[in-house]
């Protein structure tokens, strides 16, 4: 994934949405108290701790490619109180594990990356035999309105300029490229689904989702120019899709999810 420079504790403020579906799909796991489970993209380590709780005569490993979440999240779960539970940073292009893990689980990460079979490759190789992928992301069609309001900011007078030979940054791919890629690497489909979700915010948390997560657009801005940019693309945005009645604007976020297993 790309080095971008993540505010974990904004986003840890930030990204209750994101540890919603999380928890949503940590419930599907199904686990028994000895399992050993990867967490790529661990972020805050809140639902890896979450995870960790769930398989007591076991543990967990969260990795993520932020030095700085990483940084957290073991402040926030020292070892000496979370003895089953530890953090790695990490790329999940570029897994390390053999044959250790009975679960891998992934939420909220793998849009960061364009070309999943790598990835996908290096999960089944740390999956044991019989083991599970359980893996969550943005999916095709994911936060469409956004993703047209924010292009058609970039090609105005005030910000193309920073946007030269820009190519889009997020993996949202369909359910029929993701089972290609499963059968390549060699990984059962059990579940290959994509899930329309809302999400909702207030104006400010608008601006607090695009501040955390959209870094590949505004990091291209000059540091001085980022909230600017950010409150176009929302003013942009609020014109399509006004605050309604209930104080919130509604964005539709359509989501990967894929069960897959590694033969036994």
């Amino acid at each position: 994934m790309e080095s971008y420079a993540w505010d974990a504790q904004d986003y840890e403020q930030s990204s209750s949405v994101q540890q919603k579906w999380a928890r949503e799909l940590a419930a599907k796991l199904g686990l028994n108290s000895d399992e050993r489970i990867l967490d790529i993209g661990s972020g805050d380590g809140k639902v890896t701790s979450e995870i960790a709780a769930m398989v007591h005569r076991g543990s967990v490993v969260g990795i993520d490619s932020s030095g700085d979440m990483i940084s957290l999240a073991k402040t926030r779960y020292p070892q000496a109180d979370w003895p089953n539970l530890g953090f790695r940073r990490l790329d999940a292009r570029d897994l390390p594990f053999e044959g250790e893990f009975s679960v891998v689980f992934s939420s909220a990460t793998l849009h960061w990356v364009i070309d999943h079979l790598p990835v996908l490759q290096d999960i089944r190789r740390g999956l044991r035999a019989g083991g599970k992928a359980f893996l969550q992301m943005g999916g095709e069609g994911n936060a469409a309105d956004m993703v047209h309001v924010v292009e058609g900011l970039t090609r105005t007078e005030d910000w193309r300029e920073y946007f030269t030979d820009f190519t889009f940054p997020y993996g949202f791919h369909g359910r029929e490229q993701y089972l290609q890629w499963l059968s390549n690497v060699g990984l059962h489909p059990i579940r290959v689904e994509l899930i329309p979700k809302d999400m909702s915010h207030e104006r400010s948390g608008l601006e607090s989702w695009m501040r955390t997560t959209w870094m590949p657009y505004t990091e291209r801005v000059p540091e001085t120019k980022r909230a600017e940019f950010i409150e176009q693309a929302v003013d942009r945005y609020l014109q399509r899709h006004p605050i309604g009645a209930d104080g919130l604007t509604h964005l539709g976020m359509v989501r990967l999810e894929v069960e897959a297993a590694k033969p036994s």
